[in-house]
């Protein structure tokens, strides 16, 4: 009954987002309450989605410091210098720009935080795109492949997960699978190639900036011209920008209690005065709600869904489903499907829930465990992380770059599950999972 519920309110949401019958936000708080009102939860909804909200509250507070501080910094005229670059390299051809978007979220993303991760690229790639008219959707798809493939990287979430759930050593998991991996980051670059050369055709290569002054956006479909800021004060904003992102990556603070001081103190600096101040909060405080309120519907979502064991029980009738025929092509079997189901479980949900119990039966079927946790990961919240509800940072990725969770879901779906398959592809030829 439990795991009826929780696949019909998975299938419920998608459905309703990606016919944009309501919106992500009322579809996230609306679907789980029904369901769990069905099974007999009406009683307790309101500890579950507080304990999903309490959840998500950093991350919400991060988010809604951080759209202020980058916004504050796209205002003051920071990126310019590197927008500039930027289309200097790529001659202004959107083709060179998608490969280069790529390119970058790649590099970023070695950290392993799909946070952090798209709030640099996106702070710094969105103008470029603006300027140009190239589609938000291209960033936002472009930059989710880049950051999914990514989070493979040892220490990112899904393999430590995997390697935790198993008792296993980071090694055994990802060292086997580092030929996949640069195969994934290939097929990434050859992915943005593809699609940057569909937004050439699109548009033409560009010879002229499409404004007289950088164009960012306050929020979807809001654009606005940037200020450009004295040499002193861009020096300020350049070395409290390069601070804050050293403070992020060692973790000197959490990264909430960072982004709120960062933004205190750029604020001061830039805009001295009160009315200064509160004219910047009231520009910028519409991007601010579009974001956080999408995380805490997000919170209620995973509260309720994790509180009424709908994800439990998924998790025991997926692998229950599982016939003993197929019991000696298991890691090839969780490898296709790890990708897809990112969009149906939490990472904890999975690594902690589902693989201990498929690498139990892979294992009475003479299958080695850390072949089904490398199978696990090249999909489940790596690549399809950035396409997921059930994750913050998915979240982040959309506020940021203005565009919906469905049109996001039907544009970049069949690039990130390429990218899956791919990399099993390689890591069948490789030995890293059992043919």
């Amino acid at each position: 009954m439990l795991a009826a519920l929780g696949f019909c309110t998975i299938g419920g949401f998608l459905l309703l987002t990606m016919t944009k019958r309501v919106s992500v936000l009322v579809a996230l708080v609306l679907t789980p309450v029904i369901t769990a009102v069905i099974g007999g939860y009406g009683d307790d909804l309101g500890p579950m989605a507080l304990d999903g909200l309490s959840k998500v509250a950093p991350t919400g507070i991060m988010i809604a410091f951080a759209v202020l501080y980058f916004s504050l910094m796209v205002d003051a005229g920071l990126f310019e210098p590197l927008i500039r670059g930027i289309l200097r390299i790529a001659r202004r051809d959107p083709l060179r720009i998608t490969v280069g978007t790529a390119a970058l979220t790649i590099c970023v993303a070695l950290d392993g935080d799909g946070a952090s991760t798209f709030l640099i690229t996106i702070s710094a790639m969105l103008p470029v795109y603006q300027r140009l008219g190239m589609s938000r959707l291209v960033l936002a798809g472009v930059v989710a492949l880049g950051a999914g493939v990514m989070n493979m990287v040892p220490w990112g979430g899904p393999t430590a997960r995997a390697a935790a759930a198993l008792k296993l050593d980071t090694s055994d998991v990802i060292t086997p699978l580092l030929p996949a991996l640069a195969a994934g980051i290939a097929w990434v670059l050859l992915a943005a190639y593809f699609i940057g050369r569909r937004e050439r055709r699109r548009l033409g290569e560009l010879d002229e900036p499409r404004a007289e002054a950088a164009v960012v956006g306050d929020g979807p479909g809001t654009p606005r011209v940037a200020t450009r800021a004295g040499t002193a004060l861009t020096v300020f904003n350049l070395l409290l920008t390069v601070t804050l992102l050293t403070c992020l990556v060692l973790e000197v603070m959490p990264l909430p209690v960072l982004f709120v001081l960062a933004f205190v103190i750029a604020l001061l600096v830039n805009h001295p005065g009160w009315e200064e101040q509160q004219a910047l909060l009231e520009k910028h405080g519409n991007s601010v709600v579009l974001v956080t309120t999408m995380i805490f519907a997000a919170g209620v979502f995973t509260g309720i869904l994790s509180g009424t064991g709908m994800i439990e029980k998924m998790a025991q009738a997926m692998v229950e489903v599982i016939p003993d025929s197929l019991g000696g092509h298991l890691p090839v079997l969780v490898a296709v499907t790890s990708m897809p189901l990112s969009l149906v479980f939490t990472p904890d949900a999975y690594y902690f829930g589902i693989l201990p119990v498929l690498a139990g039966t892979a294992d009475s079927f003479g299958t080695d465990p850390a072949e089904v946790a490398r199978a696990a990961v090249l999909g489940q919240m790596t690549t399809g992380f950035p396409l997921s509800p059930l994750t913050a940072a998915t979240f982040i990725l959309l506020g940021m770059s203005g565009v919906q969770l469905g049109e996001h879901q039907r544009f970049i779906f069949r690039w990130a599950f390429g990218t899956t398959l791919v990399m099993t592809a390689a890591a069948l030829l490789t030995g890293a999972l059992p043919l």
